[in-house]
């Protein structure tokens, strides 16, 4: 299929992130007894900030105090993970490789802060690779909305239909699809469901398996 552009998300396809963040959840909500704390965080997965405390608060009650929670799990995880410790997922510097050397415009379309996610890719000497970065705090709508996308590809200069969207979410999948790219899933932490297998373009193990696709 023909393309000119690929749009990845960062947590959970790029870095191995969502396992380390709901470990560092796991360690407060062990602190302070929090049930059901990897679920709530399954829930959020995709999302930017403002949708994970709205869900929070849906699940534990609005007198939950996720802001300072929030905050012990962040410190806990850049005290683990910063200074280039998280560690990639495979096959991200081989696919953003193949894409340059066949011409393809690359970028990423994350729901993390744009501070912090350039800074996750600089440390892992990879930001030159991309065009365009687009973060959560830089559109008004969270995914599932496809706003993160659509301005993905307007930074590319290429139309929806001409791009690939790798994502590893539920909620990134169903943004993506309603933008009008191509989703393709790489599933991390959620298996692909019926919903996920009707909107993929193709399912892959991983970024390596994403690679012999666009080449065939």
């Amino acid at each position: 299929m023909n393309y000119e552009a690929v749009v990845f998300d960062m947590d959970g396809v790029i870095f191995d992130s969502e396992k380390r963040v709901v470990e560092c959840w796991k360690v407060i909500a062990d602190k302070y007894g929090v049930p059901d704390i990897e679920e709530a965080c399954r829930e959020c997965f995709g999302c930017n900030q403002i949708v994970a405390k709205e869900r929070f608060l849906k699940r534990y009650g609005q007198d939950f105090p996720y802001v300072e929670y929030k905050k012990e799990m962040s410190d806990l995880f850049h005290e683990r993970y910063d200074n280039g410790n998280l560690p990639m997922l495979p096959g991200v510097v081989e696919i953003l490789t193949y894409l340059k050397e066949n011409n393809k415009k690359i970028a990423l379309a994350t729901s993390t802060r744009r501070q912090s996610a350039e800074q996750g890719l600089v440390w892992a000497g990879i930001i030159d690779y991309f065009d365009a970065i687009i973060c959560g705090d830089m559109v008004e709508r969270s995914k599932p909305d496809p706003d993160i996308f659509l301005k993905a590809c307007t930074e590319l200069g290429v139309k929806p239909n001409e791009a690939y969207a790798i994502e590893d979410s539920y909620n990134g999948i169903r943004a993506a699809y309603k933008g009008g790219l191509m989703p393709i899933m790489v599933p991390d932490m959620m298996e692909p469901n019926e919903e996920m297998k009707q909107l993929c373009i193709t399912i892959e193990e991983s970024l390596l398996y994403v690679i012999e696709y666009l080449n065939s």
